[in-house]
This record gives C-alpha cells, sequence and structure tokens, in this order.
C-alpha cells in the first residue's frame, strides 16, 4: 500500500503542531505539572499550599508599599463577585444553587459597617461597600420575587440564627474600643463576626445539592481570593510590627487577636471550597462536585 507523500507531509505538520500548541495530548508545561501535582499525597500537597503562601505574601511585601490596597482589592473582587451573581440571574432567569440566607447575611453586614463607616472615616472602603450593598439587595430582590419559583429552599437551611446570635454576643464582649460599651465599636465587630461565616449557608446549600453550577461557583471562589487578600494584609501587618499589631487597642486587648481569629477562620472555610474549583476547572467540569 503506498501512503502519499503529502499525507505523510500533513501528519508531520500536525505532529509538529500539537508539540508546539502542547494542548491536545495534555503536554503542555501547565498540564504537567497539575497532573504531577493531583498525583501527589495529601501531605506533599498541604506542604506546597504552605509554600505558595509563604511566597505570594513575600512577594506582596515586596512590591505593594501600602497595604491598605489589599482591603481595597479584597472588596472590590467581592463586588466583581456580585456582578458574576447578577449577570447569571439575568441571562439564566434561575437563581438555583444561590442561598438567600447568605446574601441576607451579607446585606446585613455591608449595611451597618456602611453606617460605621460613614461615622468614622468616609474614603474608597465606603464608595466600594455602597456598590456591593446594592448590588447584593438587588440580587435578594431577584430570589425573593422575580425569580423565587427557582429558589431551592428545603437546600437553604442553615438557620440564621446560628451566626447573628453569638455574633452578637461576642460583639458585645470584645470590639474595638476601650469603652465597655460603645455602640459603633459594637457595630464594627458584629459585622467582622457575620462576615467570617457568612458564606456558610452557601456552603451549606451547596453541599446539600451536591452539584454546583458554574456562576455560583465563581461568585464563591471571588469570595475566597478577597478573603485571601483580606488575610495578607493582616499577616504582613504582623509581621513589619513583629506582633505588637495584635494588642494596639481594644477592650480588654482583646479586638485584634479575636479579629484576626474571625479573618483566619472565614479564610480557611473558603480555602477548601477554592481547592476543589481549582481541581475542576483542571479537570474541564462545568460542574463542580462537592466531596460528601
Amino acid at each position: 500500500m503506498v501512503i502519499p507523500i503529502s499525507s505523510v507531509f500533513l501528519s508531520l505538520e500536525e505532529e509538529k503542531r500539537e508539540r508546539k500548541m502542547g494542548t491536545r495530548r495534555g503536554k503542555s508545561p501547565v498540564n504537567a505539572v497539575l497532573i504531577w501535582l493531583m498525583r501527589q499525597p495529601m501531605k506533599v500537597k498541604s506542604c506546597l499550599a504552605v509554600v505558595f503562601t509563604v511566597c505570594s505574601l513575600v512577594a506582596m511585601k515586596l512590591f505593594v508599599k501600602n497595604h491598605d490596597y489589599f482591603f481595597v482589592a479584597s472588596e472590590a473582587i467581592h463586588a466583581a463577585g456580585i456582578m458574576v451573581l447578577i449577570y447569571k440571574l439575568t441571562t439564566k432567569n434561575t437563581c438555583s444553587g444561590l442561598s438567600l440566607k447568605t446574601q441576607e447575611l451579607t446585606a446585613m453586614f455591608l449595611a451597618l459597617r456602611l453606617v460605621c463607616s460613614i461615622i468614622m472615616e468616609a474614603d474608597i472602603h465606603t464608595v466600594l461597600d455602597f456598590a456591593t450593598l446594592a448590588s447584593t439587595a438587588w440580587v435578594i430582590y431577584m430570589i425573593r420575587f422575580k425569580l423565587k419559583s427557582t429558589y431551592i429552599k428545603e437546600l437553604d437551611n442553615f438557620p440564621i440564627y446560628y451566626i447573628a446570635v453569638p455574633s452578637a454576643i461576642l460583639a458585645f464582649i470584645v470590639h474595638p474600643s476601650n469603652r465597655l460599651i460603645n455602640l459603633s465599636g459594637i457595630l464594627w465587630a458584629f459585622c467582622v463576626y457575620v462576615e467570617s461565616v457568612s458564606v456558610l449557608p452557601q456552603l451549606r446549600l451547596m453541599q446539600n445539592a451536591k452539584m454546583i453550577e458554574p456562576f455560583t461557583s465563581h461568585y464563591v471562589f471571588a469570595l475566597g481570593v478577597a478573603r485571601f487578600l483580606s488575610f495578607a494584609h493582616w499577616i504582613l501587618q504582623l509581621i513589619e510590627t513583629r506582633g505588637r499589631y495584635l494588642f494596639l487597642l481594644g477592650h480588654g486587648y482583646l479586638w485584634f487577636p479575636v479579629a484576626f481569629l474571625a479573618e483566619m477562620i472565614q479564610t480557611f472555610i473558603l480555602a477548601d471550597f477554592c481547592y476543589y474549583y481549582i481541581k475542576s476547572l483542571k479537570e474541564g467540569q462545568l460542574l463542580m462536585r462537592m466531596p460528601i
């Protein structure tokens, strides 16, 4: 059997193209690294995650001089996550997979934080909080009224008072003031504590549903990135002040340590989701599957 020379040259050209692109057979450097990483035991993955985090913090410290930019970026990314939800609600006409309770908790702490921010210092954070609050209020309106038929209330079964009541009690005890009772300080602390666990109803809903559609996963991943940037601000402040940052002010000198703990809790709550999100992207899955 005679094979045409043109076919031979065509095959060689296709093979060269595949080698150059490195995508059809998973031979690209990125795919090779991801495949190697997924095959490693959990101890190795954890060690690499720590190394990556430390390197990221070092890079941030070297290239970002004003650490307040981390908070601005965090709030901006949160607002971008809300924009993703708005796009979903307007184009897909469904709110399935979204937790109304998480959105209500988000609106609660944003509204209170906006009031405190206006009283204490009106700046770029106030503008970002207002934009995020307005967007969140619109999302709540769509879920409650326009797209009510697509809201799965049975899966959104995390009680809000599990978050609101302990946060209120802790805020009354530990808040940013040397006085025992300071209304603005108590409200600010309440916002911090509610924000740290406000994503729990959304995670609970996704755990109940087992499957997560893309736009919801993008939104929660945006929250995870925002929390990492905010957490990075705390870590860098601790490094620069050699730990003194935790004890600058607050009733009983507990405010900064407790606020830092709340930030840490939220970061680690979302870290697990972000791991499965990146894993799903690597595998090319449109729908995420949460572990049982």
